[in-house]
């Protein structure tokens, strides 16, 4: 088992005088008072972009404070190449937030909520934000739990011509759809810069929103023979880039 990850809100040289960070707040309680860390044993510290270091807890105080000694100072993990976001249509109920947690923990680099025309669900004013919020801290902790130190960013909510845009501005932009002749398995794929796929809701993607985005450049591309749910096809599609673009290599 690899050492748990803890968020910070800022890692930087100069925030860890002496060599050591003090992790308070209720990421120091969760580490003192649920995970039960205690001296000796390893953690890893991240801000969630890209900066993390490695550390040892020299002490536990109290029910919120963990004292770490950093030993080899901070690191920056490069961001991976090609860039994968997910177009997620909103999904009913709290499928979305399994939706983020699913692809967060294969490895998605963003996540655009988008509101399509034929969901159920609509994302409007207070609760619209509430919604949002969840889907963050899920991505959050979905990306603590897979030991990642750069979470995936969560867009705001997305109307379809916003995702139009998007999708022109990608170097490979697809709609999953079972209407795509070509498999995306087979689709000629960038080395670098940005992959966007594009998942519909329950009731499908509209005639009317695949033609603007075929306007936009993104044609439908099929994963199999069988339909996934909304809040599985964004999971296996990027599972498909990351194996065809040696990310999983």
């Amino acid at each position: 088992m690899t050492a748990p990850v803890f968020v910070v809100g800022s890692l930087r040289p100069e925030d860890l005088p002496a060599g050591e960070y003090v992790l308070d707040g209720p990421e120091g309680r969760h580490a003192v008072s649920v995970k039960r860390l205690r001296a000796g044993e390893d953690v890893v510290l991240t801000d969630g972009r890209g900066r993390w270091a490695e550390g040892s807890v020299k002490a536990a105080e109290g029910k919120d404070r963990l004292v770490v000694t950093v030993a080899d100072g901070v690191r920056e993990e490069p961001a991976e190449q090609p860039r994968i976001t997910v177009v997620q249509a909103l999904p009913k109920g709290d499928r979305g937030e399994l939706a983020v947690e699913t692809m967060t923990e294969v490895g998605v680099d963003a996540i655009v909520p988008w509101a399509a025309s034929r969901c159920i669900t609509q994302w409007k004013g207070e609760r619209g934000q509430k919604a949002l919020g969840k889907w963050r801290a899920t991505a959050r902790e979905a990306g603590k739990q897979s030991r990642r130190v750069r979470f995936p960013d969560v867009a705001d909510a997305a109307t379809s011509k916003q995702v139009a845009s998007l999708l022109a501005d990608a170097d490979f932009a697809a709609v999953l759809h079972e209407s795509g002749e070509a498999p995306l398995s087979a689709a000629e794929l960038p080395a670098t810069g940005d992959i966007v796929l594009v998942v519909g809701p329950e009731g499908g993607v509209s005639p009317e929103e695949l033609a603007l985005f075929a306007e936009a450049g993104a044609l439908p591309y099929r994963l199999g023979r069988s339909v996934l749910r909304t809040s599985t096809a964004g999971t296996a599609a990027t599972a498909v880039l990351l194996a065809r673009t040696g990310r999983w290599s």
